[in-house]
């Protein structure tokens, strides 16, 4: 890390540089966290850019990707073909690094002279950050998409009605958590650094991500041997907790134990329904699941879902009408929860969701043009032997 002006506060990773290889998602929402707290991040592109530039509609006021402006905030652009003459740049801004990410398939950045033992041998202080869609051993063939990985890992066969086929989530979920797994690597091993010094070469892939998240679940299928099969909005484990019909919407409840359950029942005007033995307890409601809901529902449909909300949150029943992405932006707003941003000359964005008493977040450039290296150059007091990146 390099030394900040005195009198400045600087941010948490003021100092450290990124040589971002990476595209699409995983890997830029990783640099773009890395980028929030200060890191000067460098994104390398080929000529055409990542590919996610290309992805719309929808697009902001000014023509861009809404998609790619999501993880390429605060970042600079350059433009490098890896296999032309202009790949030594591309080296040498890497042997230059404190981190480096990527996500080519295993085996094409050392074609590039990128690889993690080429620049470690150059570049001692060396994180390496490879993100893969399932390892770089016997997986490193198979296609890395979020899709393809909601598909094996096993979400998809978790989502959706019982009865109806797999689906997968709404947003890119495993890339999302790949990503903050990335995130959290790069931490631990700055830190790492700092204890003991060295090159540190990091390993995250999507499979891994999407089952360690699985929590709960995983460690259903291995302790029982039975994989879960699909609820719907419901929880295999605890009822009543899943979506009920109102008058108006669909309407959220999460009811953890039995005095929730007990309050849930006095707001909805149903007393005995506690003292009926087959909801007297969480075990024997999951059992009965089917018709705690037909009774429940039968009395929601009475009067709409903000209604109901209102109610069971003053009875500290946790419940919340089903909302468009919109509202939800809407609700943290009112919350005082501050969660829409902007850089300067970019669309209104998701801000990122990490708050610190000191060092938090900034937003300080828009999603890059491409090719665009801002206002700084690449020259860095550690520069390497250029002979041995050529």
């Amino acid at each position: 890390m390099r030394a900040h002006d005195r009198g400045q506060d600087p941010a948490i990773l003021a100092g450290v540089r990124v040589a971002d290889f990476s595209r699409v998602l995983a890997g830029p929402y990783a640099t773009m966290m890395l980028a929030d707290f200060g890191a000067d991040v460098i994104k390398i592109e080929g000529p055409d850019g990542d590919e996610t530039r290309a992805w719309r509609p929808p697009a902001d006021p000014q023509g861009s990707s809404t998609y790619f402006a999501a993880v390429n905030r605060n970042k600079r652009s350059m433009t490098c073909d890896l296999a032309g003459p202009d790949g030594a740049a591309a080296r040498r801004l890497a042997a230059t690094a404190d981190v480096v990410v990527e996500n080519f398939r295993p085996g094409v950045m050392e074609r590039f002279g990128l690889g993690y033992e080429q620049l470690a041998a150059v570049n001692p202080r060396l994180v390496y950050c490879s993100i893969t869609g399932f390892g770089r051993g016997a997986g490193a063939e198979l296609p890395g998409y979020d899709l393809i990985v909601q598909a094996l890992g096993g979400l998809m066969s978790v989502t959706g009605e019982p009865e109806g086929r797999p689906m997968k989530v709404g947003v890119a979920l495993v890339d999302v958590l790949t990503g903050l797994n990335a995130f959290s690597a790069v931490l631990l091993a700055l830190r790492r650094r700092e204890q003991r010094p060295g090159p540190q070469r990091i390993d995250v892939d999507l499979l891994s991500s999407l089952l360690a998240g699985l929590t709960n679940l995983a460690a259903a299928t291995l302790t029982t041997g039975e994989p879960p099969g699909r609820f719907g909005n419901a929880h295999p484990s605890i009822a009543p907790y899943e979506t009920f019909e109102t008058e108006d919407r669909m309407l959220a409840i999460a009811v953890g134990n039995d005095r929730q359950f007990a309050a849930l029942c006095r707001t909805l005007d149903l007393p005995d329904l506690p003292l009926d033995h087959r909801f007297d307890d969480n075990p024997s409601r999951v059992q009965h699941r089917s018709e705690l809901r037909e009774v429940l529902e039968a009395r929601l449909r009475t009067a709409p879902a903000s209604e109901w909300q209102e109610r069971l949150t003053a009875a500290r029943v946790p419940a919340g009408a089903v909302s468009t992405v919109d509202e939800a932006f809407a609700l943290a707003e009112r919350l005082g929860l501050g969660l829409v941003t902007g850089a300067p000359g970019a669309g209104r964005q998701a801000a990122n969701p990490i708050r610190m008493s000191s060092g938090s977040p900034t937003y300080r450039i828009p999603p890059p043009p491409l090719g665009d290296r801002g206002p700084l150059g690449w020259s860095d007091e550690r520069d390497p032997d250029e002979e041995a990146l050529a």
